[in-house]
């Protein structure tokens, strides 16, 4: 019988300033929260924060298969637009472009794309609760 992996877990902290924002920690890092009524524009609301978490994973998740399929790759761009609903508040649909430099012909981007879609943890947390779609293409 093989032992179970321990399951990675994360701990992040978050703390209120003000009436206008807060502050979140993980590890080393610090990020601004925009947390006020009114907004702030420079500080991510938990809306924006969820999507560049989204569009972090993306990234982080062509890092990790890109050496396994062997995609070469220059840079990587994604671009993310959340569709908010008011009753009950919640994002009813977010749609998504990653734009890739690279050589590889279609059949490995869609590949890149596929491993992208199956294999990220934010982005199967989401994929579930919302209208979650979009598209991988080349750099021009």
């Amino acid at each position: 019988m093989t032992e179970a992996q321990p399951k990675m877990t994360f701990l992040v902290h978050a703390q209120r300033n003000d009436a206008h924002g807060s502050v979140a920690h993980c590890k080393e890092a610090s990020i601004s929260l925009d947390t006020g009524l009114d907004g702030r524009k420079d500080a991510l609301n938990p809306a924006e924060l969820l999507l560049a978490a989204l569009s972090a994973c993306m990234i982080k998740n062509i890092e990790r298969v890109a050496p396994i399929l062997k995609f070469r790759f220059r840079s990587v761009e994604v671009h993310v637009h959340g569709v908010r609903q008011d009753k009950p508040p919640r994002l009813e649909s977010i749609g998504y472009e990653i734009i890739v430099d690279t050589d590889e012909n279609d059949r490995q981007l869609d590949l890149l794309h596929q491993n992208v879609k199956k294999y990220g943890t934010v982005f199967n947390t989401v994929a579930p609760g919302t209208s979650l779609s979009g598209t991988i293409r080349r750099a021009a």
